[in-house]
């Protein structure tokens, strides 16, 4: 994406939204469009096993695992006296992987076995159009062990429901087992045939100059078909797939794109957060501490710039349902398009303090937006980001942020169509802010 104006209209952000959203139905296809959008943008690509040459005013990005990706901006190599203003979210979303041996025929019908990543809410994937997507991993006719994406984009898999006539008591409860009755299917047995040459049929569809001579693993995920879209009487609301939290790498990447080079920026979108995060490219991984130390290669050095610096964690809060307000504490129950979320845990679930949080809201008085907070029910169990992980691993400063967010690890969610473009222009002002909390 090219740099916007800082009055573009909200219907053409959240349009390139939906656009990245369509784009990006696995990790590996998120990182791949964010890539995409930094080259357009004139950032240069950084290889982690190669010397890495980092110049003044310069802008670069680096991948890991083709799931993860950070990309930041030097006006200065000072980083120790300046410090960095970073945005964190993730790019991976609760979803049906399938397993290693995949085809499975049941009864007559050609069907997947799949495996439950994170914490999927299970009933949502029934009767929906879903496809295929994610990374292949084949020796090619030269004998190299090469990588390529696919997306199958076409419906080609289904879960239906039992009929109500064969289960009279599923409206009084309903578990679905994700071993049993998660399978998808595929087809009718006699119409299959093998899916390792139904991948490489779709390998040579995608990319006709990749030779394929043997398939030897996958990472693929189910997904739904159905594109997002604005929806409301006044398009109030975004309704998408993994909003959470594809909608924070979208608003973290056009506020850094956006930002200019006033002060050293940093973004950082990770994998594996939905399954804690421990992963060689997960927040609970030494992907982003690695990166810092090869621009801060002096030890003291790059404790000071730690010390100067702030992280904004960017990921989705529980907006007030109006069905079921009482999961809510009612003093800190976030309304949708009533601003960004800052989230609150006396335990450290999430890594905000009142410093960091007094930052956000000062940077929204400035830009005209509104400020919520969230505290989940002192009687119910409260879930975690990539904040407090990311704190503990590198010792930041961090807020955690989110825009309210109705059916959360749904296959569909729902968020506001205004709170998108407020988060983002808080944002990009605080990735130009010039010192934090004055010393005492």
């Amino acid at each position: 994406m090219t740099n916007q104006s800082f009055n573009q209209s909200n219907a053409s952000f959240n349009q390139d939204l939906l656009t990245f959203l369509k784009n990006s139905p696995t990790p590996f296809h998120a990182t791949q469009s964010m890539r995409s959008r930094l080259l357009n943008a004139g950032f240069q690509e950084l290889k982690e096993h190669e010397d890495w040459q980092i110049s003044e005013g310069g802008r670069y990005f680096v991948t890991r695992n083709s799931s993860s990706i950070i990309a930041f901006t030097t006006p200065t190599l000072d980083f120790h006296r300046q410090g960095w203003r970073m945005i964190g979210a993730h790019t991976d979303s609760p979803c049906l992987k399938l397993k290693p041996h995949a085809q499975v025929k049941r009864h007559g019908y050609n069907q997947l076995g799949v495996e439950v990543y994170g914490g999927v809410l299970r009933h949502t994937w029934l009767d929906r159009d879903l496809s295929i997507a994610g990374r292949v991993t084949v020796k090619n006719q030269a004998g190299d062990i090469v990588s390529c994406l696919i997306d199958f984009q076409d419906p080609v898999a289904v879960i239906p429901n039992l009929a109500i006539h064969l289960n009279r008591s599923v409206n009084d409860g309903f578990k679905v087992n994700p071993q049993e009755e998660l399978l998808p299917i595929l087809g009718l047995e006699k119409e299959g045939g093998d899916f390792l040459q139904t991948l490489k049929e779709q390998i040579s569809k995608q990319h006709p100059n990749f030779s394929v001579g043997q398939i030897l693993d996958f990472e693929l995920s189910l997904y739904d078909v159905q594109a997002p879209a604005l929806v409301g009487l006044q398009q109030e609301f975004i309704c998408s797939a993994r909003l959470d939290n594809l909608l924070s790498c979208y608003v973290g990447l056009c506020s850094l794109l956006d930002a200019g080079t006033e002060r050293p920026s940093l973004l950082i979108c990770t994998d594996h957060e939905e399954i804690g995060s421990l992963s060689a490219c997960g927040a609970n991984g030494p992907f982003l501490e690695d990166v810092l130390r090869r621009l801060s290669p002096e030890p003291e050095h790059y404790v000071q710039s730690l010390n100067l610096s702030m992280l904004i964690s960017a990921d989705n809060a529980h907006g007030l349902h109006p069905n079921y307000a009482n999961v809510h504490d009612k003093q800190h129950a976030p309304m949708i398009n009533s601003g960004a979320v800052i989230k609150v845990n006396a335990n450290q679930r999430y890594a905000t303090n009142s410093e960091t949080a007094a930052i956000y809201r000062h940077l929204a008085q400035q830009e005209g937006y509104q400020v919520q907070t969230f505290v989940v029910r002192s009687d119910m169990a409260c879930g975690s980001t990539i904040g407090p992980i990311t704190a503990g691993e590198v010792g930041v400063a961090t807020l955690d942020i989110g825009l309210p967010t109705f059916a959360m690890h749904s296959i569909r969610e729902l968020a506001g169509s205004d709170d998108a473009v407020g988060l983002y222009r808080v944002l990009k002002r605080f990735l130009k802010l010039e010192k934090l909390v004055a010393n005492t």
